[in-house]
């Protein structure tokens, strides 16, 4: 065998190897990524469920703010709108107030690990405020580190029912423990009126809240509660319906489950 034959099977063997390498650390690069979008899809429905829990703030509503309980020395009149926003990764609601004299937008995120949620938070005159506490009931109990001047500042968000929302506004020195009144707003749902609302409405194939807006996929009808819903549905139909009907079957085992056994 000559010098030139064992030189071209020498390279021959180690582009072998190397093509082998190569195959094994793509395989295993792959496996990281495949790990990672489970990863990020098991927080993103974990942070959806979390959050789920505000689905009867999805939707507009009018408000009316009152620096003073019971005065309308200074009040305002304002308008909001709750949505979900979804990306790859997360699981959002966004906040937007029209013509109010505090917040302006807020995104309220959830995290599944610590229990908690945050509120990020831009004000009026553009004061930037993260927020973090958590659900008790029916009230959302959210404060901010110390600011620039020394005050801690907290947002309550009171769900008194469908139709009815108070978003209370307070703050105090950062070495005391009162809270001062700031101001309040009282929300009633848009387009309602105070009347407590029946049964057996629409179900948000999203997010599972109050479906208000209508979509369609091969000829079928299915509803959504807001445009964040709709976005999300737009994208994926066949993945949302999927989950949907999953989450249906196992709501009909734990029913079941839940039935008396027969004599």
């Amino acid at each position: 065998m000559s010098v030139e034959t064992m030189s071209a099977r020498s390279f021959l063997g180690r582009r072998s190897e190397f093509v082998i390498l190569l195959a094994l650390f793509a395989m295993t690069l792959v496996g990281d990524v495949s790990a990672d979008s489970k990863g990020d899809a098991a927080t993103k429905d974990a942070e959806k469920a979390g959050l789920a829990e505000f689905n009867s703030l999805i939707g507009g509503w009018r408000g009316v703010g009152q620096p003073q309980r019971n005065s309308s020395k200074d009040s305002w009149a304002e308008t909001a709108e709750w949505n979900w926003h979804f990306d790859k990764a997360h699981s959002a609601l966004h906040y937007t107030v029209k013509n109010g004299k505090q917040l302006e937008t807020g995104e309220l995120t959830y995290n599944p690990e610590k229990k908690l949620y945050s509120l990020k938070g831009t004000f009026a005159g553009k004061v930037e405020r993260t927020y973090e506490g958590k659900l008790t009931g029916d009230k959302l109990v959210l404060d901010s580190s110390e600011d620039a001047d020394g005050f801690v500042h907290r947002m309550t968000v009171t769900r008194l029912n469908e139709k009815r929302t108070l978003v209370l506004y307070e703050k105090r020195k950062a070495a005391q423990n009162f809270y001062a009144r700031v101001a309040e707003v009282g929300y009633t749902r848009q387009g309602t009126t105070l009347a407590i609302e029946g049964a057996g409405e629409p179900e948000c194939v999203v997010s599972g809240g109050k479906g208000t807006i209508k979509v369609a996929y091969k000829g079928e009808t299915y509803y959504v509660c807001c445009t964040g819903c709709k976005q999300a549905f737009d994208a994926d139909p066949e993945g949302i319906l999927a989950d949907y009907r999953q989450k249906l079957a196992d709501r009909k085992k734990k029913l079941e489950a839940g039935k008396p056994g027969e004599n």
